[in-house]
């Protein structure tokens, strides 16, 4: 069985999600592909099993939520 979630993250501009995705693009790993296109970020996160995929994904959205949250402050 397979378990996939697909993100898409859109932002205020282009250069806000240009800056999220080089500070999270190390957590794309093999369960994790991120792209970036324009103002939006779009992941695909596959797992092997649901609980795997809910764990892949609060660390994401913990990754996401950090490079945000600096992102804002700059």
């Amino acid at each position: 069985m397979k378990a996939i979630c697909i993100l898409k993250l859109e932002y205020d501009s282009d250069l806000k999600a240009k800056k999220i995705m080089n500070a999270t693009k190390v957590d794309n790993y093999e369960f994790v592909n991120s792209k970036l296109d324009k103002n939006h970020i779009k992941t695909r996160i596959e797992c092997k099993s649901v609980s795997s995929l809910l764990h892949t994904l609060d660390d994401y959205l913990a990754c996401i939520s950090i490079a945000e949250k600096i992102v804002k402050q700059k």
